[in-house]
This record gives structure tokens, sequence and C-alpha cells, in this order.
């Protein structure tokens, strides 16, 4: 029994190493969530639906390679005993007096998909006891908490939230490829419960791990929303970067070298254009809002506007590409593109939700022949039933190119030798430039080039 206690006798389990903790969901958010428990010197069972996940686990392997330091930490308390992982949702919620719910959560068909967190609520649920407590950290709407999440657990353990057992939402505050260090060191955590015990409760484990202190909500509505609103706001203004690129384009001026300006003055905040915006956070928060706003008759029409606006991107690229190669070319199925980028963000292997998905069935669809070049991802299921390679090899991607995409903004495209690789290309030669990483000193006379918001160059 934990949740009741007084903070000194929480303290003084967690410095026992006395508090068994369960993470539902094994992940770019709860491998961390694991790692930072068991850094601060507790026992953590992961729960994890794949079986291949918890085998790796328990072999003391890692599914994710490409996070700091979270290989070396589930090697290290694996061999020491102090990590495993299940598939057993219900007995680890019975060996547990702490769960963390990290498990995926999305949209379908634009309303909120809750089958995993349903799953994991359930399983915790059977297995719940009197003094335990709950909080999910997966993104969900306003509300899921304090309602859905409550009533489960309730109905599936006979106890009740806020009297028996602590129930709360703290909100995951991480980047990929730097989990680990946010999660402990670079932002404060924000916990917001179902009532002012619960939300003192997990202030106090998260004050255990979070080295920035944590910010304590009014409620956990308050808490949920203020993860939704930090992803629609870079959502809206990525919006308003592809809209005042494609306005420098017209003038044929650069929208980076703008921005850079503009930004010197510390009101102005401009954010990064591209061929579209990627990820399982960015373009899924504002449909969350969209749906709950439709309950009120609430329109949101700025949101639902830049979220539009972004999904174009694609479509736009594409549209550029194909109006420089008329005129030029008479049968597309000549034409090799080589997309640049698989990932959705830069130096890492995530490719969910990546743009390049969309930019290459647009691309299919005039006959061209593709080939998807990433220095991270080696095979991919979607590319394979598309048709399209995908390499490692940067000469195999551009050889006998007509058109090079850059999609992704990747460090190791930084240092192309792009006279070396336009000799590579055949006529015609387009250089596309989707993320606004090209110097466009180092671009030889031989190779066209344009871009989001980058003037042109023929």
């Amino acid at each position: 029994m934990l949740f009741g206690l007084s903070n000194d006798e929480i303290a003084s389990k967690l410095n026992r190493g006395e508090v068994n903790i369960a993470i539902y969901g094994l992940g770019r958010v709860g491998l961390p969530l694991a790692a930072a428990w068991l850094r601060a010197g507790q026992r953590v069972i992961g729960v994890d639906v794949n079986k291949n996940v918890v085998d790796m686990i328990n072999m003391g392997l890692s599914p994710i390679k490409d996070e700091p330091l979270i290989p070396e930490v589930i090697r290290e308390f694996v061999e020491a005993g102090r990590f495993k992982a299940t598939t057993d949702l219900v007995e680890a919620s019975r060996i547990c007096e702490v769960k963390f719910i990290a498990v995926p959560t999305g949209i379908v068909n634009g309303r909120f998909d809750s089958r995993f967190l349903e799953d994991a609520l359930r399983g915790i649920g059977k297995g719940l006891k009197k003094g335990d407590g709950v909080c999910i950290e997966c993104t969900v709407p306003p509300t899921t908490t304090e309602v859905f999440a409550k009533g489960i657990l309730e109905d599936e353990s006979g106890l009740k939230a806020e009297e028996d057992f602590a129930l709360a939402f703290s909100p995951e505050r991480i980047y990929e490829g730097r989990a680990l260090e946010d999660l402990e060191v670079r932002y404060p955590k924000i916990v917001g419960g179902i009532g002012p015990k619960s939300t003192e409760f997990f202030a106090s484990l998260y004050g255990r791990i979070a080295k920035k202190g944590v910010i304590m909500m009014s409620s956990a509505r308050a808490a949920e929303l203020s993860k939704i609103f930090e992803g629609v706001y870079r959502d809206v203004n990525i919006a308003l970067a592809n809209e005042l690129a494609s306005l420098c384009s017209f003038y044929n001026v650069d929208f980076f070298e703008i921005r850079s300006a503009s930004n010197s003055q510390p009101f102005c905040h401009l954010h990064k254009p591209g061929v579209g915006v990627g990820g399982p956070c960015i373009p899924v928060y504002p449909y969350f809002l969209l749906e709950c706003a439709s309950k009120f008759n609430l329109n949101l029409d700025l949101i639902k506007l830049a979220r539009s606006i972004n999904e174009a991107m694609p479509k736009n690229t594409v549209s550029l590409i194909i109006d420089f190669l008329m005129g030029r070319v008479d049968d597309f199925s000549k034409i090799k593109v080589a997309i640049l980028g698989l990932a959705f963000r830069g130096n890492i292997a995530d490719s969910r939700g990546s743009p390049t998905y969309d930019l290459v069935r647009l691309l299919l669809s005039f006959g061209v022949k593709i080939v998807v070049h990433d220095p991270f991802i080696s095979m991919d299921n979607t590319l394979n039933s598309l048709g399209v390679h995908l390499t490692n090899s940067i000469e195999e991607a551009v050889r006998n190119a007509n058109v090079v995409l850059i999609a992704t903004d990747h460090d190791f495209y930084l240092g192309l030798d792009w006279i070396y690789l336009s000799n590579l290309m055949v006529e015609p030669k387009l250089l596309f430039d989707g993320r606004g990483i090209i110097d466009l000193s180092n671009i030889p006379k031989n190779l066209n080039f344009m871009g989001i918001g980058r003037p042109n160059k023929f």
C-alpha cells in the first residue's frame, strides 16, 4: 500500500527501493520512463502485448536503438534482476503498487482511438489494490482520465478513485533522440489528478525522477489539455510558415534567410516550413480538439485550417516537381525520383506518419520510378507493399535519378557533395529542398534547384 501514506513515508519507501512500478507500453515513451525509474532505484515490470518486445527486453536487449542510454539501462537492470517484462497485464498490476500507462493513442477516421488504452485500463483494474496509483502518460482528449479511465478502473476493481486508489494524468514531454534526458533533467513534469490527493501523490513520485520539479495542475483535464495545446501550437505555426514560404517562392527569395532575421526580435518565433508534418503527435492532436469541440458546436476554424494547410504540403510539393518536369520530358515512366529521408524527423529511425509516404504515393500516380534513402532505416513494410526500394546507400539512390527530393532533415544530408552527386544524376536534373537544409552556395551550375520557401535556380 502506497496511496494514503504521508510524503515522508513514500519517500522512505522510495529511498529503500521498495516501490514496484509497472509501465504499460514499452515504446518510445514507456521505455524511457522505465529507465528513469530504474535509475531512481525502483523495481520495474514492463508490460506490452507484443511478445517479441517482451522477449527482447528479458534478454537484456532494447527494442529502441536510437535513444541514448536506453540500451545500456535495460541491459544493466535486467542482469541485476530489477527489470523484467511481461505480456500479463493483470499480474503486473497485482504485483505493482504504481502503474504508468504509455500505450499508443491516435485517431481513426478523425476520432480518438482508445482501444489500447482501454485494454490497459481493464487489465490494470482487474489487478488493482487499495493503496495503488494509476497515471496515464499517453496523450488523450480532455476528461479521458476522470470519466473514461475512472469508470473502467472502478468497474473492474470495485474500488473508488481518490479514496482507495490515486488516479492522475501526466503528459509525456519528450523529444525522440533525447527522451531520457528530457524526462530527467530538461523539463518539469506536469501532473493533474482527479482530486487533490491523487495530484499530490503523483507529484511526490515524479519529484523523484524529474529534476526540474513538478507542476501541479488544478485537474486532470487541465493537464490533458496542456499537452494537446503544445502540439496544436506547433501545428498552427508550421502552417503559417508554410504559407509564408509559398509567398517567398513568388518573390524568389529565401524564407530561411527572412526567418532568421525576423526571429532576431524576441516576439517573433517563426517555425520551419516543409513537405509535411509527420509523427504520432502533431498531426493527431488537432483532431482530439476538433472532436471535443464538435460536442459543444464550437468551431475551431484556425486549428482546422492549419491542419488542412499542412496536410496539403506533400501534394503541393509533388505539383511543383511535376510542373518542372512538364515540357522537359514526354514520358514520366523514364523518370527516377530519389527521396532522401523516410523518418518523420531528422536523426531518428521512426517513420510513423511520415509525409514521405504521401510523397511516394502521389509520385507513383504519375508513373515515375522511386527510390527512398534513409541512413537510419533499413526496412519498411509500407514501401515494400508499394514496390518502392529503400536503401542506405546515397549513391544507389541518386545514381541515374532525375529528381532528388530532400524530405527529412537528417544531419547526414547537410554534408553531401552536390558536385559529386549531380554527376551521378541524369537530365533533366532537379534538386528539391523540402526541409530548408541546403546551402545555396553549394549547388553546382549543372543542377536545377527548387524548394519549399527557397529561391529557384534554373
